[in-house]
């Protein structure tokens, strides 16, 4: 059996079929442009693998309604991406292909691959952080995805913000100076006036590591994941998760006493990078096709 998986971000969407287990036989990969655009392309896309699909899963950026008994099911709502407030995913892509379709987050479908194939193997509780143009976080709690009254919008937390030290008011146009408003890539790209991947001014990452780390202790402290797995491009800066171990570890000042945070060897097994890479989004989306399949 066969299923499609699409990654819907905000910047590009990533469509991929598959045969078996993280094994990809197509994949594509286009800009996310308007809806109509975007749908239409990934419609195409599947079309030509419709016969052999059982069914299609979405990881979508958001927010989004993930509960099927509401009359927005499958739709993107308040997003602040252009043009896409409201759009129904779900009911235009079953429209088009006739598949039954597996909706969630970008996120908690990136948790889901990892959890099943990666760096969250064998674990029944983790979370997993990406920080990239925004910051998402997916959570898997007792060995089950996380929803409740929408899903974690982890990345619009509010952090301390010492506005002597970092004057910058945040790109959030919900809250300004959220966890996203502060450290995602584009809070990176406003502040300094270059892209992060560009930026190698000390000041700007010591700032990043600090925001990240108090982050991550929130997350530590409120969900007590067994691991955080963190992805996305701005990680990816040379000796930024290293720095964000350390403060993670100075924040919580000893409070909680268990190995994985209080001894260098142990955090560094405990925020780790992902193992899927960056096909962990799609191959959540097709694992969420999956187990919709066996519902």
């Amino acid at each position: 059996m066969s299923y499609g998986g699409i990654e819907a971000g905000g910047t590009k969407w990533v469509c991929a079929v598959s045969d078996g287990a993280d094994e990809l036989a197509a994949v594509q990969t286009f800009a996310t442009t308007t809806p109509a655009q975007t749908l239409g392309r990934a419609v195409d896309f599947f079309a030509v693998h419709r016969q052999r699909l059982e069914g299609l899963g979405v990881g979508s950026f958001g927010p989004i309604d993930v509960h099927e008994s509401s009359p927005t099911w499958g739709q993107i709502t308040t997003t602040p991406k252009p043009g896409w407030e409201h759009t129904d995913v779900v009911g235009a892509l079953q429209d088009a292909l006739k598949l039954p379709v597996a909706f969630d987050t970008d996120v908690n479908a990136a948790a889901l691959a990892e959890g099943q194939w990666g760096a969250g193997s064998g674990l029944t509780t983790f979370c997993y952080v990406t920080v990239g143009t925004g910051i998402g976080v997916g959570v898997m709690a007792n060995g089950t995805l996380l929803h409740g009254l929408i899903h974690p919008e982890i990345g619009h937390m509010r952090l301390p913000h010492d506005r002597v030290r970092d004057p910058f008011d945040g790109v959030c146009p919900f809250h300004g100076d959220c966890w996203e408003g502060l450290a995602s890539g584009e809070a990176l790209r406003e502040r300094w006036g270059c892209p992060a991947y560009e930026n190698s001014a000390t000041e700007a990452w010591a700032l990043e590591a600090e925001y990240l780390a108090s982050g991550l202790v929130n997350l530590i402290c409120t969900l007590s994941p067994e691991r955080i797995i963190v992805g996305g491009g701005v990680i990816n800066h040379p000796g930024l998760l290293e720095r964000v171990r350390v403060r993670v570890r100075e924040l919580l000042g000893g409070y909680i006493s268990a190995p994985e945070v209080t001894t260098t060897d142990g955090i560094e097994r405990y925020i780790v990078s992902p193992t899927l890479g960056d096909h962990a989004g799609v191959l959540g989306a097709i694992r969420l096709a999956q187990l919709r399949a066996l519902q």
